[in-house]
């Protein structure tokens, strides 16, 4: 998809323009990709360093694009009381990432979440706003595995 219409969209060398274009950026590519910062840079006339550093200081921004499915992992206190590190630790070991990556083959990202919403189910994931609680180690490997056969049967 082109972000051409962007550019058309906003006066040149205009840097009050900033955020709205990486808004309209991220929403057309999905993220915010090195090439596009460096256009951005050029058509505001502001620095490529300024340009990453409102892309980095706004966690609305993504820098890598996201994985097929999202999977947050609240790490609130009922949770975190529930065993939620645990769950975080599985999650990283299946899908060899940290929280905030995505997977090489862009299947899956994994973030946290300061609290979802759902305590009354602790430990708690979402999976694309999908909540999945009262979670085990076990519970979370097949609820993964699920997603991975899914995957394959496409």
């Amino acid at each position: 998809m082109s972000t051409a219409s962007v550019y058309e969209k906003y006066p040149a060398q205009d840097p009050s323009v900033l955020i709205p274009m990486l808004q309209d950026i991220q929403e057309i590519l999905g993220y915010l990709p090195e090439d596009e910062m460096h256009k951005v840079a050029n058509f505001t006339r502001l620095p490529v360093s300024r340009i990453y550093g409102v892309a980095t200081f706004y966690n609305q921004f993504r820098l890598q694009p996201l994985g097929q499915h999202v999977i947050r992992v609240c790490r609130g206190t009922a949770c975190h009381v529930k065993g939620s590190l645990d769950i975080l630790t599985t999650l990283e070991n299946e899908l060899k990432i940290k929280a905030g990556e995505t997977t090489k083959d862009l299947l899956f990202t994994l973030e946290t979440v300061a609290c979802i919403g759902a305590c009354s189910i602790a430990p708690v994931i979402s999976i694309d706003n999908e909540y999945y609680g009262h979670l085990t180690v076990k519970k979370v490997q097949k609820i993964l595995a699920s997603f991975k056969n899914d995957q394959t049967e496409e």
